[in-house]
């Protein structure tokens, strides 16, 4: 059956990451960014621990959020300079580590690395999570979702969704998938074609349409349940849920919706080299 949840909005894995020192001070030490992340999957745990108990046979699990962090890496802060990066590459993997420590000592199911705008930052969060599960010598299921910008369908750092699966399979996540940014029906096409390019399982958690003038989300719950209907009559999600705009009212007529439906089937793909750069490029034998 579909999974059906509300992934929050990032803005509590943005900062609950020592890649923020310069902007929140508290991040400074490493020991804060341990307990703020425990201490949020703690919750979580204990929230999902209740609800089983009122909800006997159903099952919830805890994602721990990993987001992309206010940094990126394969862009310049500086328009003077393109070779400037506000961060180094080893920075990010130890500030990902960080994190998923707490994350991970809190109880989490699963980690989400998620609302990716620049594939070297989730490919960071790919190593930082190897060296993890080598160091502790556990593996847990990993869920990675990249963040379309606008409709040229690509992320802020220029790849394409296909290109960002070429470029982040090799980790094997059990389900990939997009989130932020869009609406479901701006979603969609990218959906589509991400879809029919993985071999796991694939979801989507959109946001409550587009934003009005004032920052607000007016789409209602059963609107955005409709326009998420076409990914459950087209087979093209495993799970869905909702990102900014959101509330529990969306998810529980998303949820209502896809029950009628079943989710999308595996399927293998063709045994290519398959490399990117902005574009996919899926080498075919002459």
């Amino acid at each position: 059956s579909y999974c059906c949840c509300r992934l929050s909005p990032t803005q509590y894995p943005f900062v609950a990451s020592a890649s923020l020192p310069s902007t929140y001070c508290l991040l400074q030490d490493p020991d804060e960014v341990f307990l703020i992340n425990k201490s949020a999957a703690e919750l979580a745990k204990k929230a999902t621990a209740a609800y089983m108990a009122a909800h006997p046979g159903e099952l919830k699990f805890v994602a721990g959020a990993v987001g992309p962090t206010n940094k990126t890496l394969s862009v310049s802060p500086s328009v003077e300079n393109p070779a400037m990066r506000g961060i180094t590459y080893d920075e990010v993997v130890d500030a990902y580590y960080g994190q998923l420590q707490g994350l991970y000592a809190g109880g989490v199911d699963l980690f989400l690395v998620e609302t990716i705008f620049d594939t070297l930052n989730a490919k960071a969060a790919v190593y930082a999570l190897e060296k993890f599960f080598a160091d502790m010598g556990v593996r847990i299921p990993v869920f990675i979702s990249g963040t379309i910008v606008d409709n040229s369908g690509r992320t802020l750092s220029g790849q394409t969704n296909e290109a960002f699966w070429n470029s982040i399979s090799h980790a094997k996540p059990m389900a990939v998938g997009l989130n932020c940014a869009l609406g479901a029906t701006d979603m969609k096409k990218y959906i589509a074609n991400l879809s029919a390019c993985a071999d796991c399982f694939v979801f989507c958690y959109p946001n409550a349409g587009l934003p009005n003038a004032m920052g607000g989300y007016d789409q209602k719950g059963h609107e955005m349940a409709e326009e998420i209907r076409p990914f459950c009559e087209e087979n093209l999600v495993n799970a869905i849920g909702g990102c900014c705009g959101s509330t529990p009212d969306h998810i529980a007529a998303v949820a209502a919706m896809a029950s009628a439906y079943p989710p999308r089937p595996l399927h293998s793909v063709e045994p290519l080299m398959r490399i990117s750069g902005l574009e996919p490029l899926n080498y075919q034998p002459n």
